[in-house]
């Protein structure tokens, strides 16, 4: 495995950064857990409506990559994780969350459920010390593959063809499903975007021909690389959270009080409190919850990102973590923190103060909250089944 560097950003190339340097028109880089991965590639308009319309393509190799393995690994993910992983069954994929002893969430991720006693688990923020140490004692190995898996992310109403297309006739599989289609490659129905969508993972060696093979198959099929602020404006749509954005990892805050519960980012159905002990069980059991994790419609069309929350126009009650103007759901949408008891008592009286910088000129605007339940944005082929091509 040969890694290369940027010398402008110090940040490592991914495996498959020969392809997309070139397409990187826009030539919008940030840095992902030390990797230059793109922020956009063209413009995000056309790499939005290419991941609603069609198939896109996103490299998501930076994620940890972690292998659980060996007799005890489903107990030191019970151990770890809130709810009961042994439900998960085999050649599945679960939404999984964990916290430190005080109850507040370090970090969310995906458990894929590879053999009888063999996981493996992706997730945003380094996690090899903290599963080390949920490991003590327990018969179990932990590997992190991070450095040794890569993983492509198609998405997209045209996910399902291009793979077809590509010799991976994938029909069979359920949403959450996942399945080693040939030596070497997983294909999990999974995706971070509310709509079909597909994530390979294949040794990190393997991933630029597996780049090439997807996009020479999805060349009359409108087959797009795209960058994360345009899968950024689709997981909002979604109504997904970000670590680091719309809660921060309890085990990174610098100040105190400043992570979440699970009840807080309104993940409630993920606590299991009778499947036995896990991380912050017992504070859990007793907390009072502060705020609420709330998804929102906002009056008019000026993105609310980064806007006061205020209940009557007067108090200041919390804060938007993401807002974005929805160009498939035509919605002003934003997900926002607000506190305990407005949440619950007053989610009618909310209100953003949302400043636009106009003409050289700074505009403030009241802009009215309506509490929303559901996902802005679900396409029903997320999960349909079979996908079907279209």
């Amino acid at each position: 495995m040969s890694i290369a560097t940027d010398p402008k950003l110090g940040l490592i190339d991914g495996p498959v950064h020969p392809r997309l340097a070139p397409l990187n028109r826009a030539q919008g880089w940030y840095g992902w857990a030390g990797y230059a991965a793109p922020s956009l590639l063209d413009t995000v308009e056309f790499e939005y409506f290419a991941l609603r319309n069609q198939a896109a393509l996103f490299d998501v190799s930076p994620l940890h990559k972690y292998r659980i393995t060996g007799p005890d690994a489903a107990r030191v993910l019970n151990r770890l994780v809130t709810r009961d992983a042994t439900k998960i069954p085999l050649h599945r994929v679960g939404y999984a969350i964990w916290c430190d002893e005080e109850g507040m969430v370090i970090d969310d991720g995906t458990l894929f459920h590879l053999g009888a006693e063999d996981w493996r688990l992706c997730c945003q923020e380094p996690m090899l010390t903290w599963l080390l140490d949920a490991a003590w004692g327990f018969d179990v190995d932990i590997l992190d593959e991070s450095r040794k898996i890569a993983g492509l992310a198609l998405q997209g109403p045209t996910a399902y063809a291009v793979l077809r297309a590509a010799g991976l006739d994938l029909g069979h599989l359920r949403p959450f499903d996942l399945a080693e289609v040939e030596p070497g490659l997983m294909i999990s129905r999974t995706g971070f975007t509310g709509d079909l969508g597909y994530e390979l993972w294949t040794a990190w060696g393997d991933a630029l021909p597996l780049w090439d093979r997807l996009w020479q198959a999805g060349e009359n099929l409108g087959l797009r690389a795209i960058g994360y602020e345009a899968v950024n404006i689709a997981r909002i749509e979604a109504g997904f959270m970000v670590a680091g954005v719309d809660f921060q990892p309890a085990h990174a805050t610098e100040r105190l009080h400043r992570g979440h519960t699970p009840i807080e980012l309104g993940l409630g159905p993920m606590v299991d409190f009778t499947k036995g002990h896990f991380n912050g069980r017992r504070a859990l059991l007793a907390a009072k919850h502060r705020s609420l994790l709330m998804r929102l419609d906002v009056e008019g069309f000026k993105p609310a990102q980064g806007a006061l929350v205020y209940h009557a126009k007067r108090r200041e009650v919390g804060h938007v973590t993401s807002g974005v103007w929805s160009p498939t759901a035509k919605r002003n949408i934003a997900l926002a923190h607000v506190r305990m008891p407005m949440a619950a008592q007053h989610p009618s009286n909310l209100w953003a103060e949302i400043y636009t910088l106009e003409e050289g000129q700074w505009d403030r605007r009241m802009a009215r909250l309506t509490p929303v339940k559901s996902a802005f944005f679900r396409s029903p082929r997320a999960r349909a089944t079979p996908p079907g091509n279209t």
